[in-house]
């Protein structure tokens, strides 16, 4: 009961100070909310994108390794002109990969073609990438059909100008048409449409199916040079779902080394990248930018933290007189410091909340716009647990000083 009469007092003398000294409380308050403003922005723009990343590694998958030309992360002395002189991965070495490697899920070659235009009839769709690979591509890169199905082992291996193609495409070139048995024209030739994908919706790693055609690599063999650069071939790994990736990148690498005759003392000439690369990097990113929107939203909340402190003084020193009555009539030197330690934590949280509703309302205009961010619980509560912090902190002095003063002497002064 003590604590609520003093919680209900501290509200009331708080909403009091900013009714009476309305300027003066805004421009102290406008550094918490500012502050608190700052930190979850920040935190709620980095939750986003970590989530957005964490769906887009689901999709590249835990089990799976890329043997490619190039790495996905580089040191420090990057050696480029190693990397440059390296071969890419061949459908030979896809095949002997297939002899060899006995433990893994599946083994899948791919190549992959960016900034297309299909066809169909009048229609046609820009800036589309074009994905040519192995029968098990179906098994490395998640594929969930909204019509139709995925090639069988035969339309694989005789190439047959079958296609599959992502939710944005089959929606500009059919509308609401059903593309099922119908032709397009990819690379110039005819394909016969036989699946399309249900919608996945963009991420941070470009993973999405959404514009992308997959088509027979045995059909695309025909149309273009698989050992291009251009196309960027990789052999793709999987392993099964119990495996250690580790045995399964040496089991790789050894094999890969057996294909391409290294011997002991030679340098691989190829890469083995893998998902959890990408994580580490852009956590380590995400780490940096956490760091500065401490410093940054620190500074302040550093500003509104001595401005509630100068508040708590004002208000201790206007309020002098009945303190001395409080404590006459037997109130506590706890009960004083509480009152006005309490009143402190209440103007801060009201900086606090101004702050997270600001934020609230921009994850609505960003959503409003296509732009997926998300408030946590986790976030709201780091704002409000920040807010009470910085209110003990700064009240602490003004309240403890009330607490000490002398009921005469208080009751004396005007």
């Amino acid at each position: 009961m003590l604590f609520l009469r003093l919680l209900k007092e501290s509200a009331l003398f708080a909403v009091n100070a900013l009714r009476v000294n309305k300027l003066r409380t805004f421009l102290s308050l406008l550094g918490i909310s500012i502050g608190i403003f700052t930190i979850i922005t920040v935190f709620t723009i980095v939750d986003s994108l970590e989530r957005n990343l964490t769906n887009s590694v689901e999709k590249l998958g835990d089990k799976v390794l890329y043997v490619q030309k190039w790495p996905w992360v580089f040191g420090g002395d990057f050696p480029w002109w190693k990397y440059f002189n390296r071969p890419n991965p061949s459908y030979r070495e896809y095949e002997e990969l297939q002899k060899r490697m006995q433990h893994v899920d599946a083994i899948c070659f791919q190549i992959s073609m960016g900034n297309k235009v299909v066809k169909y009839k009048s229609n046609s769709v820009e800036n589309i990438s074009i994905i040519a690979g192995s029968h098990d591509f179906n098994k490395v890169q998640s594929m969930e059909f909204e019509r139709g199905r995925y090639l069988s082992a035969t339309e694989s291996r005789s190439g047959r100008n079958y296609a599959v193609i992502g939710f944005s495409v089959a929606e500009g070139l059919f509308g609401t048409a059903d593309p099922i048995g119908k032709d397009i024209k990819v690379l110039g030739r005819k394909v016969k449409v036989i699946g399309v994908l249900k919608k996945e919706g963009s991420d941070l790693l470009n993973t999405s199916m959404d514009e992308n055609i997959f088509i027979p690599i045995n059909y695309a063999r025909n149309l273009v040079d698989t050992r291009s650069d251009r196309y960027n071939p990789m052999i793709i790994v999987k392993g099964f779902p119990n495996a250690d990736l580790n045995e399964v990148s040496n089991e790789l690498k050894g094999a890969m080394r057996s294909i391409r005759r290294l011997s002991p003392r030679e340098e691989d000439d190829f890469a083995l990248n893998q998902s959890s690369m990408l994580t580490i990097q852009l956590q380590s990113l995400f780490g940096v930018v956490n760091m500065a929107g401490w410093i940054i939203g620190g500074f302040s909340i550093l500003v509104g933290g001595f401005g509630i402190a100068n508040i708590m003084f004002v208000s201790v020193k206007e309020r002098t007189n009945i303190i001395g009555i409080q404590k006459s009539l037997g109130a506590k030197n706890y009960f004083i410091l509480f009152q006005f330690l309490f009143e402190s934590i209440v103007l801060c949280l009201i900086g606090g909340i101004i702050g997270l509703l600001v934020v609230y309302l921009i994850t609505l205009a960003a959503g409003a716009a296509g732009f997926t961010l998300v408030m946590t619980m986790g976030n709201v509560v780091l704002g409000l647990s920040v807010s009470v912090i910085i209110g003990t902190v700064s009240g602490f002095m003004p309240a403890f000083s009330a607490s000490q003063l002398d009921p005469v002497e208080a009751i004396r002064s005007k």
